[in-house]
C-alpha cells in the first residue's frame, strides 16, 4: 500500500461518526470490546463491525490480557495520527519570496522566514516599486523584526539563479504568482494590505506569512 493509499483508508475510516466516538475513548486508554459497548450503548456486533473496519485501517490494535487470556484489549496506534499529514519538502539552498512590488509581502515573509530558519531568504518583485513600504517596516518592528526601509525593491530577475536546482521561489500575492507563468514553486494568496494602509492590515498580512512559514519549515527535511 502507498503512502497516499495508506493516509486514505485511515481517513475512510474515521468518516464514520461511531469510529470516531470510539477513537476518542481509546485516546483515553485501551478498552475491551465489551467496554465499549457498554459505554456507548451499541451492540456487540455493530462494536465488532467498527472494530475490525479500524484495525484494518491500521488505526487500532488488540492485546490479550494477561490476566485474563480469553480477554483482549484495544489500543490506540498513536503514531497512525503522526502520519497524517502531506509528505515532507526537500530543504531549498535559498528561499526567493515575491510580491508585485517587493515593498510589503515579500518583505515581510523574508524578515519573518530569516528569523525563523538559517536557510538563506531574499524577497523581488515582478514590478518592483521605488521604496519599501513604511508600513511594511513598521509591522515588522512591531513583531521584533527589522526591514531596512533603505534597501533598494530588487527585481525578480536580479535574483533568480536560472542555474540553481535548489531554490525554493514563492509568490505572495496573486499578481505575482500569474505573471510569473509557472516560475515560481509555492503560491500564498496574501491579501495586499497597502490598500487599507491601517496597521490592522499589516499585521493581519504578517499573521498569514507567519503561520505559511510556519507549516512549510515544519515540513522541510533534507532529502
Amino acid at each position: 500500500m502507498t503512502e497516499l493509499r495508506r493516509r486514505v483508508a485511515v481517513f475512510a475510516a474515521l468518516a464514520d461518526a461511531t469510529r470516531l466516538r470510539i477513537v476518542d475513548l481509546l485516546t483515553l486508554g485501551d478498552l475491551a470490546s465489551s467496554e465499549i459497548e457498554l459505554l456507548l450503548k451499541l451492540r456487540s456486533n455493530l462494536v465488532a463491525h467498527h472494530l475490525r473496519v479500524l484495525e484494518k485501517a491500521g488505526i487500532v490494535s488488540r492485546s490479550r490480557s494477561e490476566f485474563d487470556r480469553r480477554r483482549t484489549y484495544m489500543g490506540l496506534r498513536p503514531e497512525v495520527f503522526d502520519t497524517l499529514t502531506p509528505g515532507r519538502v526537500e530543504v531549498p539552498d535559498r528561499v526567493i519570496f515575491v510580491c508585485t512590488a517587493n515593498s510589503a509581502r515579500s518583505q515581510l515573509a523574508e524578515a519573518i522566514w530569516r528569523e525563523s530558519s538559517d536557510i538563506p531568504a531574499v524577497s523581488a518583485g515582478v514590478d518592483p516599486g521605488a521604496d519599501v513600504n513604511p508600513a511594511a517596516v513598521e509591522a515588522a518592528a512591531r513583531h521584533g523584526l527589522v526591514i531596512d526601509e533603505s534597501k533598494r525593491p530588487l527585481h525578480v530577475d536580479e535574483v533568480l539563479d536560472r542555474d540553481a536546482d535548489h531554490d525554493l521561489v514563492i509568490t505572495v500575492c496573486d499578481g505575482a504568482h500569474e505573471r510569473m507563468l509557472g516560475r515560481d514553486d509555492l503560491h500564498w494568496s496574501i491579501p495586499d494590505p497597502a490598500p487599507v494602509g491601517s496597521p490592522e492590515a499589516f499585521d493581519a498580512a504578517f499573521a498569514l506569512i507567519a503561520q505559511r512559514i510556519r507549516g512549510l519549515s515544519s515540513r522541510l527535511t533534507t532529502a
